[in-house]
């Protein structure tokens, strides 16, 4: 049986001279499908999909949230845990820009700037993750302690229903 090609995206090189382990996945990328349609494609919990956020704040700095598929971030108590006035989520565009991948493909690993990465508390207690790899219709399964040790992440507890 043929190995499945995969997209080798700048997260792929990244963890691939990390020595770090992971596992590819590609599934068929429905336009503002998110998480439910990459989880369904997958048939894993939506929980244990990752969302990748560029959010800016009042400074116009830029930053990254990671967040459950099914949850939301409180951007007020994001704000509030990082000292900022307000956390407003980027335009597409500057998204785009900021991170260097697609909206819909965006990797917080390898972005083309680099940027505070702040995480759920939550997924770190998860056993595996789901993470976008770099292009649409492509995720990534990893250990979460990745997110700490690889990007530094911060913990937070922003997460609303």
């Amino acid at each position: 049986m043929a190995k499945e090609k995969f997209p080798i995206t700048p997260a792929i090189r990244l963890l691939r001279q990390k020595k770090i382990d992971f596992t590819p996945h590609l599934y068929a990328y429905e336009e503002k499908g998110g998480t439910t349609v990459s989880a369904r494609e997958l048939g894993v919990d939506e929980h244990g999909v990752i969302k990748t956020l560029i959010m800016e704040d009042d400074g116009k700095q830029p930053l990254i949230i990671l967040m459950h598929g099914d949850r939301q971030v409180s951007t007020r108590e994001l704000a509030r845990q990082i000292s900022a006035r307000s956390v407003t989520p980027c335009a597409v565009d500057v998204a785009n820009r900021h991170s260097g991948y697609l909206v819909g493909g965006t990797s917080p690993l390898a972005t083309r700037r680099p940027m505070p990465v702040y995480v759920e508390a939550s997924i770190l207690e998860l056993p595996r993750i789901y993470l976008n790899g770099g292009k649409r219709g492509f995720l990534i399964g990893i250990a979460p302690e990745v997110l700490t040790t690889l990007l530094n992440a911060t913990p937070v507890n922003v997460a609303q229903s």
